[in-house]
């Protein structure tokens, strides 16, 4: 079996040349990250690693679903970039000139944004910004940047999940229905996991690239993701929301929308393999 958790390649920055799409760029003790800046809104990524991880949970993980198993060795064979937020109000705003938010505030996580309103603000950042080559992140990348290495129920710990649905020390990380008065959050307000990722679990749901079909061909896939069917086909929701309880609010659990449906519960992140 090969070696869990991320790869020790040297990351895109070592060599000194950011990206040409970067305002600002860096490396602290998460790792690589860069920025881009559009009009006053800015946005960091994080580098995320190469490596393989275990998708999904077993049997034993309390709160557990079976569309969550079985897990599956899954490696991610090519680094890339991961906003190391939700897409804030003031980015979907620079970018689109509008706020669908129910939520309103600069630094919430936009929602009430569906999966296609998502691809026309990727195709509208992509063109202004050249060789950047946004996406929504496949579902297996979003859990593989989810854990950072880790194969608990969250990045912190196998949680207790209490008869109320709540779970101690789960409000360190996530907004979710035990601590977020019944609304979205400024973004980057609570503990990141360890690759510098705010609010992967909890806030708001998040898109993923992948129609929620999930297939179990082999013991060991790389770079899985899953397109088939029609344009109207469900899409994957990651990571649970400000409504959610425990149960939901950890790194396996998966479920789907419409691509046309727009809630207050859920918006999205975006990936890059722009160089």
């Amino acid at each position: 079996m090969p070696a869990l958790g991320p790869s020790t390649l040297h990351h895109p920055l070592a060599a000194g040349i950011p990206p040409a799409w970067a305002s600002a760029w860096g490396e602290d003790d998460y790792g690589p990250w860069v920025e881009i800046h559009v009009g006053d809104a800015r946005q960091s990524l994080r580098w995320i690693p190469p490596g393989t991880f275990l998708m999904g949970s077993p049997d034993s993980e309390n709160g557990r679903h079976a569309d969550e198993g079985p897990q599956q060795l899954v490696t991610i064979s090519r680094g890339f970039w991961l906003f190391d937020t939700p897409c804030t109000q003031a980015l979907w705003e620079a970018v689109m000139g509008e706020n669908p938010s129910r939520f309103k505030g600069a630094q919430r996580p936009v929602e009430s944004v569906s999966w296609e309103d998502c691809q026309r603000f990727i195709d509208s950042l992509n063109s202004s910004l050249p060789d950047l080559q946004l996406a929504l992140p496949t579902e297996a990348e979003w859990e593989y940047a989810c854990r950072a290495g880790t194969q608990t129920s969250t990045y912190i710990g196998d949680l207790t999940i209490e008869g109320n649905g709540h779970a101690k020390g789960l409000e360190d990380i996530a907004w979710y229905a035990a601590n977020s008065d019944g609304e979205t959050h400024a973004v980057a307000e609570l503990q990141p996991n360890d690759s510098g990722l705010f609010d992967m679990l909890g806030n708001v749901w998040e898109w993923c690239r992948d129609n929620t079909f999930r297939e179990y061909a082999a013991d060991h896939v790389t770079n899985p993701v899953h397109l088939a069917g029609n344009s109207s086909a469900g899409r994957v929701i990651r990571g649970g929301s400000w409504g959610n309880s425990a149960r939901i609010v950890r790194a396996a659990y998966r479920f789907g929308d419409h691509p046309g449906d727009r809630v207050s519960y859920l918006g999205f992140r975006c990936s890059s393999s722009g160089k």
